[in-house]
Parts: structure tokens; C-alpha cells; sequence
């Protein structure tokens, strides 16, 4: 960890709320005035789209059943890990783009980017104040790799399971055109990397944000709609709030209706994790920004 180059890392799984933690995040860093180099968790995929089918063609061709984006056989983690420890060392590094959709392409055309691709590898601007990660992969520890050993802030973002397989089987099914079928076999061809790299992340996190529905989920193959924000709590647990100084009778006035469950957990409407994540998180990246802006003084004098 650095305190001259800090790191933030967001992790959870799409449809988790992750990029609810980046819209706040984006709004704290404008308002500090703070320079951050954004990192997407897709760029360190080992395949591109056409690649990645070409690779699932063949797993299954080898009776390779866990074969997943959650899993070390489909990342780039030792790469990524030479990132986090290179931006805290000297504020540089290596990363590159994936191309989601068309308008994420258009900028690219004229290199003959298109969607489902990778940018070439750039290096980030020396004049960047912290690196933003925001992926699956934010706090991953493997037997070769140990991202969250540079991290400085750990976020992890995260909805119940039931709740995670209806917003996949709903978007799958509603918006990529895939059939209930194919979804559920993805389902459990993940639940291995799952189970052994997504979740552990989990326990290594300074916050966690989880999104909990108070509608019925007990069988997510059946559900018709997504519960909404209005259907939801998020439970919002600290690991050591000592250590960020958490003004929980503050949190409590400012976020209405909200109250704590344990010592070191809050409970929120969900329609509410917009405002909570910001309440949470200012004081913190205020406290980050300033360490950083001491330790390069110090550095300088």
C-alpha cells in the first residue's frame, strides 16, 4: 500500500451495484478535485469476446466445466497485480480498455477497434492523484497473485445470491438473448471460481455494501422482475471501523430510517446506497487525499 500513491478498489460482480460505487465515486473525486486513473475490471481479461467463445468451445470440448470469467484461466491477474504494485511504487502503469458496446467503440474506429475488443496497453499519466479499480477482481489473492495486498481502500460491492442470479437470468435472458437454459448451465459452470475467488475477496474488504430484497426471492428461476431499490435494504458492514473513524450517530440523522444491526454494521433503504456511499466514503477519501498530499511533501522537503 502506498499513502503518495493510493489505490481504491471496487469489487463485485455486475448487477451488484458496482457501478452505483463508481457514479458516487466520480462525484466525490470532481468535488475534491481529484485526478483519478480508472481501471475496468473487463481490461484485464485474457480473451477478447470471439476469443473467449473460442476458448469456452474448448473447455467443454475437454470436459473443463468450470471454465469461467471468475477464474484465474480467463484473467490476467499477475499482470494486474504488476499494475498496483507500479502506480504505488511511482504513480505509472500499464492498462488498456475492453470495448463494451458500440459507443464505446465509436472513439476507436478509425483503429479498427470495435466491440468485444481490447485498446492496445497505454501508460497512465504521471500526474494522476490515485488509481480507481473497479472490477471483479479488486482484492484477489491466488497462490501466484496478491492484488489486495496493494490496495488502500477495499470496497466490496455485493447483492444476496438469489438476488445476483435473477438480475443475470434477467438480463441474459431479456437483453442478450440467451435462453433460461444457457443461463443456468453459465450459472453453475461459475459456481466453482465463485466459490473459490469471488467470495473470499470478500472477507479482505474494508466495506461492504450488500444489497438484500425484502420481496420474495427463494427461487430466482422463476422470479418476474428484478426487485427494485424500493424493495431493497443494503446492509453496509465495516471491518475495522476504528480504523476510518465511522460517525455512525451521524450516518444514522443523516440517512432516515436507516439503524445499526451490530457495531459495526448499518442498515439502509436501498433506495438510499447512493447517499450512504457517499456519507460513508467522503470523510474516508478526504483522509486518503490528504496522507497523499503529506507524504509528497514530505518527499519533496
Amino acid at each position: 500500500m502506498s499513502k503518495q500513491h493510493p489505490i481504491i478498489a471496487v469489487t463485485g460482480s455486475s448487477g451488484a451495484g458496482t457501478s452505483t460505487v463508481k457514479e458516487s465515486f466520480e462525484h466525490m473525486f470532481r468535488r475534491e478535485g481529484i485526478k483519478a486513473a480508472i481501471v475496468e475490471g473487463d481490461s484485464f481479461h485474457r480473451y477478447n469476446r470471439a476469443d473467449m467463445k473460442r476458448a469456452m468451445i474448448e473447455a467443454e470440448k475437454s470436459n473443463h466445466r468450470t471454465f469461467s470469467h471468475f477464474g484465474p484461466e480467463a484473467n490476467l491477474f499477475a499482470e494486474m497485480e504488476q499494475l498496483f504494485a507500479t502506480y504505488g511504487a511511482t504513480g505509472g502503469g500499464r492498462r488498456r480498455l475492453y470495448i463494451h458496446n458500440e459507443d464505446e467503440a465509436a472513439p476507436f474506429v478509425d483503429q479498427g477497434i470495435g466491440p468485444g475488443q481490447f485498446t492496445p496497453w497505454d501508460e497512465i499519466p504521471q500526474d494522476t492523484d490515485c488509481l480507481f479499480y473497479e472490477g471483479l477482481h479488486g482484492c484477489i489473492v491466488t497462490q501466484d497473485s496478491n492484488c489486495a495486498r496493494h490496495v488502500d481502500l477495499k470496497i466490496g460491492v455485493v447483492p444476496v445470491i438469489n438476488l445476483e442470479w435473477i438480475q443475470k437470468i434477467h438480463r441474459d435472458t431479456r437483453h442478450r438473448g440467451y435462453s433460461e437454459e444457457a443461463v443456468t448451465e453459465t450459472i453453475l459452470r461459475r459456481m466453482h471460481d465463485y466459490i473459490h475467488y469471488i467470495l473470499p475477496q470478500f472477507k479482505l474488504t474494508d466495506i461492504n455494501f450488500q444489497r438484500v430484497p425484502v420481496v420474495d426471492t427463494s427461487n430466482p428461476f422463476i422470479a418476474r422482475d428484478i426487485p427494485t431499490a424500493d424493495e431493497s435494504l443494503v446492509v453496509i458492514r465495516f471491518r475495522k471501523p476504528d480504523r476510518f473513524e465511522v460517525d455512525f450517530p451521524y450516518l444514522l440523522q443523516m440517512l432516515k430510517d436507516s439503524w445499526m444491526s451490530r457495531r459495526n454494521t448499518i442498515v439502509v433503504p436501498g433506495g438510499k446506497m447512493g447517499l450512504a456511499m457517499e456519507l460513508v466514503l467522503t470523510p474516508i477519501l478526504r483522509r486518503i487525499n490528504e496522507e497523499r498530499q503529506e507524504a509528497r511533501r514530505s518527499r519533496t522537503s
